[in-house]
């Protein structure tokens, strides 16, 4: 099982500065690399301060140009917010300047607040989404693509340059009805139970593998990437100081995943969560390493290919970057063969 750090922007105060949120993500991805990480992630959102990084793949060339081997993957570009006749080309730089080492993950849009302010309504955003998903593929794999859909109609093109090397595409799915539906399509998958419990990770689980077995030989190489907030604690004081930034988190998230969407100058507004917070102790990866490496043993015997671990929900980068360096050293030797090397 490989391992991943979500780059995931949390801009709760807006006197703290962009400049500064994206240095400290860099300073992750830098550390991450290093020390034997499989990949880093980066998110898509505009107009809110959670996840906050409208320019995912401008982010990922600047992260290969200060890493060696490290994979980018997007988690996830929302592709119904761009023109894929743009976009295509943009996809191709991108992996030409990353080296081969991006992984394009997309999907459909998850907050209703800056999806319905950007044009693209989340009840709308389904269809939209499999129309730019196919056009997708087709530019990047054919010569002069013509279209004639319900949001694309144009005359033969052919996107420049053309592609060095096919782009792995993963699919962002939920559901596990849609997670074997994906699979069985050719897609990789990621996936999050977000705050769900156990049994909701083993049920996405379950899903991509029995695609792969319905597929046989060729659904050997897909792979199943799971995110999850967690965090290497010192002490039970610790471990409890940042499950209580995961809750103030949450109720930010949630407000605009599932909430109203109340949203002021940017900022989203924290609202009360139903979710008591020992029962998100629970399902989060926030433990000390020999507890993370007992809450981890499942995901591995389940069949998780990669954990995206999230481990940026309100603490400080020093504290942030001490977690990458324990869970390297403390907790992936145990699941991976991958070389960590100490702190300089």
């Amino acid at each position: 099982m490989d391992f991943s750090i979500q780059l995931s922007a949390y801009y709760p105060d807006k006197t703290f500065g962009g400049d500064k949120v994206y240095a400290d993500m860099l300073e992750q991805a830098v550390l991450a690399d290093r020390t034997g990480f499989d990949a880093v992630s980066l998110t898509e959102h505009h107009l809110i301060n959670i996840l906050m990084l409208p320019a995912p793949l401008q982010f990922a060339v600047r992260i290969a140009d200060h890493t060696q081997q490290i994979k980018i993957l997007t988690s996830v570009v929302v592709l119904p917010l761009h023109d894929m006749r743009i976009y295509a080309g943009e996809v191709v730089c991108a992996d030409i300047f990353t080296n081969g080492r991006l992984m394009l993950g997309v999907g459909r849009g998850a907050f209703s607040f800056e999806m319905e302010r950007l044009g693209v309504p989340l009840d709308s955003s389904r269809e939209k989404f499999d129309e730019s998903l196919d056009l997708l593929q087709a530019l990047l794999s054919e010569e002069e693509v013509s279209w004639d859909g319900k949001y694309y109609k144009f005359d033969p093109i052919t996107i420049m340059p053309r592609p060095v090397r096919a782009p792995q595409i993963m699919m962002a799915v939920m559901v596990p009805a849609g997670i074997h539906a994906c699979t069985k399509r050719g897609f990789h998958i990621q996936t999050t139970p977000l705050s769900g419990s156990h049994q909701m990770m083993l049920d996405q689980v379950t899903a991509h593998k029995t695609a792969k077995a319905e597929m046989g030989e060729d659904g050997k190489h897909l792979t199943l990437s799971l995110s999850r907030v967690g965090f290497v604690c010192k002490s039970p004081a610790d471990r409890q100081a940042k499950i209580e930034q995961a809750n103030d988190y949450y109720s930010r998230f949630d407000n605009v995943f599932t909430g109203p969407g109340l949203v002021e100058n940017g900022m989203i507004k924290p609202l009360p969560r139903e979710q008591k917070v020992d029962e998100l102790a629970d399902s989060l990866l926030i433990c000390t390493p020999q507890e993370m490496i007992d809450k981890l043993a499942p995901y591995a015997d389940a069949g998780v290919d990669r954990v995206i671990l999230n481990v940026n929900f309100g603490a400080s980068q020093s504290e942030t970057l001490d977690c990458i360096q324990q869970f390297a050293e403390d907790v992936m030797p145990h699941f991976t063969h991958r070389a960590t090397q100490a702190a300089e």
